[in-house]
């Protein structure tokens, strides 16, 4: 990703760096046993982690400097609580911190007050929602979640409703200098954090593979070649190319 020149809260953007994986784990493991410099090693080293989150955020009408400020709060979170014996990149673990208080940070000051019971109920709501998912394999539907919940399906809807900030439909989600496009002209897009989240892992995941293996992958699942043709085009035979795609496969998997 191109940063253009900014400075947030005094720092230039374009002049972060980026920490590599075994140099942060091993920051980590000092910064978990008190060492405060390899701590702050770790949240100048993750800044730019923290910018490529708050872009999602640019069109609320806030301060950048106020969202870098509570992002970085998230980053340290997330640098004090991961588990650095779990198999999971710290991007990946970090990410949903660093969106989760900025979102609280918005909803906090959003101008529009909710009461306190109206919010419990909400987070209560979303909380039956994740256990009802995961126990079915599918979405519950309001009707079950009020059920559990022991309150009517018009109070959830309200209390849900509640905690979502409102956004009109003109507001401009993106500009390249000619046609705008707006909110309302993404309606019906279905992704969501999960979706970025994984592509995020996905392009780690694929990051870490050797030179040969993103060839592979690319021939095949981007330029659409036959393993045979991928063979001839590499100078291995076809039995390498199919063993090579299948581990490369299985890494990626293994690291999402």
């Amino acid at each position: 990703m191109q940063y253009n020149k900014v400075e947030i809260c005094g720092i230039n953007t374009t002049k972060l760096k980026v920490l590599p994986e075994k140099e942060k784990m091993r920051l980590l493991k000092l910064a978990q046993n008190g060492d405060k410099c390899a701590r702050d090693n770790l949240v100048s080293g993750n800044l730019r982690l923290v910018l490529s989150v708050i872009q999602r955020f640019s069109q609320r009408g806030e301060m950048m400097d106020d969202l870098f400020q509570v992002g970085t709060i998230g980053l340290i979170k997330a640098i004090d609580n991961f588990d650095t014996g779990q198999p999971v990149r710290f991007s990946t673990y970090a990410v949903p911190m660093i969106i989760g208080e900025i979102r609280r940070y918005l909803r906090d000051n959003n101008s529009i007050r909710v009461s306190r019971s109206m919010r419990d109920l909400a987070y209560k709501a979303m909380q039956i929602k994740e256990e009802l998912t995961t126990q079915n394999q599918k979405e519950p539907t309001v009707e079950q979640i009020a059920q559990r919940l022991g309150a009517s399906r018009e109070s959830v809807v309200m209390a849900l409703e509640s905690i979502v900030d409102p956004v009109s439909l003109y507001e401009p989600v993106f500009s390249d200098g000619g046609d705008t496009i707006y909110v309302m002209d993404q309606i019906g897009d279905s992704s969501d954090d999960g979706d970025w989240l994984e592509e995020i892992a996905i392009k780690e995941a694929f990051a870490d593979l050797s030179g040969r293996e993103k060839r592979i992958l690319d021939l095949r699942f981007f330029q659409g070649k036959t393993q045979m043709e991928v063979a001839r085009e590499i100078g291995i035979s076809q039995a390498q190319v199919s063993r090579l795609e299948k581990s490369s496969i299985e890494k990626i998997k293994s690291r999402i």
